[in-house]
C-alpha cells in the first residue's frame, strides 16, 4: 500500500519556519504510525541496541544517534564507501575521516600510519545513524549509517596512509589493501599551495567531470559553498519540500575519488535544509559531516566555522541565517553568527602569519542571473564587516554559473579588474566570485556571456537584489566583469613571502581557462 504524501495545509505552508516544519512533520508522521514501521525495519537490520528503544518512541527523540553499532550481517560482507575528509580547526595536526556503510557494523575504526604496510595506530569510530521515513508515496523508508573518526596530534606537513574498517573488514589485511587512502597535513610554516572551490554540485556526469579536473589541480583542500547533493530538489525551504535521502549515498560515492584524499570543506545552502532531522534542518548535515567546531554553535550550525592553512584564513558562513530570498531559517542565530564573524575576522587580521582572508557561503552578494541574482540580506548583514576587516576574496554559489565582479567598496566599483588583472585588496576593494557551475542544471544571464577569449564588456547590466519580504528591487550595475554559462570551478594558488599573492583561476569543465586575476597585499617586514 502506498504511503500518502506528508502534507502541510496550504494556509500554513507559506509562513512556517524551519523549526515549525520540523515540529509539524514529527507530530504528523508519529500519528500516522510511520515511525513505528521505520523503527521496526531498522531494528531487524541493526538490532535494538543501536536504536536505543523500540517502536515509534525510538524516533520521538532527535534522530541523530551516537552509539556503538551492532549487526546480524557478517562484517566481511559489508564494504565501506563514500569516504570524505575534513580538517579540524588546526589543519596542521587534525584530520576528520568520515565514511558510510550500507548496514550497521560492529566496532568500526580507522587505521592510520606513515606507510601503507604500517597502519599500527587504530582509532575507534563514532556511529551516526539517520532514519528517514517515506516523505512521499514514491519514496521508501531509509536508514543510513555514517561513521566518523577524529585524528589529533598529527605531524604538520606529513603524508599519512589510512584505511577504514570494522569487525570482519580490516583495511590492513592483504584482501583490502587496495582500499587504503592518503592525506597530507598542512605545513608548519607558510608554503605555496592550491585550493579549489565551487558550489551547487549534485549528482551528474558534469559534476563527476568537474571532480576529476579538480583532482588534477592537486589541491590541499576544496571548498563547497552549499547546495551539496540536492536530495531536496526544491530548496525553497517550504513545508512541501520532499527530499530523497538516498541521493546522499550517490553523492558521497561520486565524490569519494577526490574527497578521500582532499579535505572537502562544506557549508550550508538552501537545498541542504531538511526539516525532518532537526528544528533548523541541519541534523542530516551534522550526521554526514564532521567539520571544525569553532563556530558560534557547531551543534546547530555545522556549516559555520573557520580554519587556517599556511598564510590563508578561511571562514565558512551559513547565509540561510540572513537571506531575504529564502527565509525559512532567517534569523535563526539571533545575530550570534554575525557577532562571531566580527570576532573571527578581527582575530585573523591580528595574526602576523595570515596574509589573506577568504570567506565562502552560499547565497550571492553580487550576481546578475535571471534566477536568484543578489541577496540584500547578505549585503546588509555581512558586507560592512568584510570591508572593515579587508577580506580578500568572497566565494559564493546559489546561481549556477560563473560570474566575477570588479573590486567593490560600498557596493560600487572601486577598481575595474579585467581578465588577467591585479587587485590590491587593502586599497582597491573586494572581488566577489559566484562559482555555482559545479554540476547542476545551468542558469542564464540577461546579457551575453563575457569570459577569456570571448570578452563582451558592457557598461552596465540590468539586474535586481532581494529585499526584506522577498521583494525584488531592480538595479543597474556596473560591476559584472566576467560571465560564463557553463560548468566550472575555481583554482586558487596561494603564494606566501614578502609579496604575497593569490592567483585565482576559473576553469571550465573542459579544462579551458575562462578567467584569471591576482589578489595582492603589501608585503610585511621580515618576510
Amino acid at each position: 500500500m502506498d504511503t500518502p504524501r506528508v502534507g502541510i495545509p496550504e494556509r500554513l505552508a507559506e509562513r512556517m519556519t524551519m523549526p515549525e516544519q520540523h515540529e509539524y512533520l514529527r507530530a504528523t508522521l508519529t500519528r500516522r504510525g510511520m515511525l513505528r514501521a521505520g523503527a521496526a525495519g531498522a531494528g531487524a537490520a541493526a538490532g535494538a541496541g543501536l536504536l536505543g528503544g523500540t517502536g515509534g518512541a525510538a524516533y520521538a527523540a532527535p534522530t541523530l544517534i551516537t552509539a556503538p553499532a551492532s549487526t546480524r550481517v557478517s562484517g566481511a560482507l559489508v564494504a565501506p564507501f563514500g569516504r570524505h575528509l575534513a580538517f579540524g580547526a588546526d589543519p596542521r595536526t587534525q584530520m576528520r575521516i568520515s565514511w558510510q556503510v550500507p548496514l550497521a557494523v560492529r566496532r568500526p575504526f580507522v587505521r592510520v600510519g606513515l606507510h601503507p604496510w604500517d597502519l599500527g595506530r587504530r582509532i575507534e569510530a563514532e556511529v551516526r545513524h539517520l532514519h528517514t521515513p517515506p516523505l512521499s508515496k514514491k519514496l521508501p523508508s531509509v536508514d543510513q549509517y555514517y561513521l566518523h573518526a577524529a585524528l589529533d596530534g598529527l605531524r604538520p606537513g606529513t603524508t599519512y596512509y589510512y584505511g577504514v574498517g570494522h569487525t570482519g573488514f580490516d583495511p590492513a589485511s592483504a584482501h583490502h589493501l587496495g582500499t587504503l587512502g592518503t592525506f597530507r597535513t598542512a605545513p608548519d610554516r607558510p608554503a605555496k599551495f592550491t585550493f579549489t572551490a565551487f558550489g551547487d554540485q549534485g549528482v551528474s556526469y558534469d559534476a563527476l567531470a568537474n571532480d576529476q579536473l579538480i583532482l588534477g589541480q592537486n589541491p590541499s583542500f576544496h571548498l563547497h559553498a552549499g547546495d551539496i547533493c540536492y536530495a531536496d530538489e526544491s530548496g525553497a525551504g517550504k513545508p512541501d519540500d520532499v527530499y530523497d535521502a538516498r541521493v546522499w549515498d550517490q553523492f558521497l560515492a561520486q565524490t569519494e575519488s577526490v574527497a578521500k584524499s582532499v579535505p572537502w570543506m562544506v557549508t550550508t545552502g538552501n537545498h541542504d535544509m531538511e526539516a525532518w532531522y532537526s528544528p533548523n534542518g541541519y541534523g542530516g548535515q551534522s550526521a554526514r559531516w564532521t567539520l571544525p567546531t569553532n563556530g558560534f554553535d557547531h551543534r546547530h550550525a555545522p556549516g559555520v566555522y573557520s580554519f587556517t592553512y599556511g598564510n590563508v584564513g578561511v571562514v565558512a558562513l551559513d547565509a540561510n541565517d540572513v537571506s531575504y530570498e529564502i527565509a525559512a531559517n532567517a534569523g535563526y542565530s539571533g545575530g550570534r553568527q554575525t557577532a562571531w564573524l566580527e570576532r573571527r575576522l578581527r582575530e585573523l587580521r591580528a595574526r602576523h602569519e595570515i596574509d589573506f582572508v577568504v570567506v565562502f557561503f552560499h547565497h550571492c552578494a553580487y550576481s546578475t542571473t535571471s534566477a536568484h541574482a543578489s541577496d540584500g540580506g547578505v549585503r546588509d548583514e555581512w558586507l560592512p564587516l568584510f570591508e572593515k576587516h579587508k577580506v580578500d576574496l568572497v566565494i559564493n554559489g546559489h546561481n549556477h554559473v560563473y560570474e566575477r565582479t570588479d573590486a567593490l567598496r560600498h557596493g560600487r566599483v572601486a577598481r575595474k579588474v579585467p581578465i588577467g588583472g591585479t587587485v590590491d585588496s587593502t586599497r582597491d576593494g573586494i572581488v566577489y566570485v559566484t562559482a555555482g557551475g559545479a554540476g547542476k542544471s545551468l542558469y542564464s544571464f540577461p546579457v551575453p556571456d563575457s569570459y577569456e577569449g570571448h570578452v563582451k564588456d558592457l557598461d552596465h547590466v540590468g539586474s535586481y537584489f532581494w529585499e526584506k519580504g522577498r521583494v525584488k528591487h531592480r538595479e543597474r550595475v556596473e560591476w559584472s566583469r566576467v560571465r560564463f554559462t557553463g560548468y566550472s570551478f575555481l583554482a586558487v594558488e596561494c603564494e606566501p613571502g614578502r609579496h604575497p599573492r593569490l592567483r585565482v583561476t576559473a576553469l571550465a569543465e573542459s579544462g579551458a581557462r575562462i578567467d584569471h586575476f591576482d589578489v595582492v597585499r603589501p608585503g610585511r617586514p621580515g618576510r
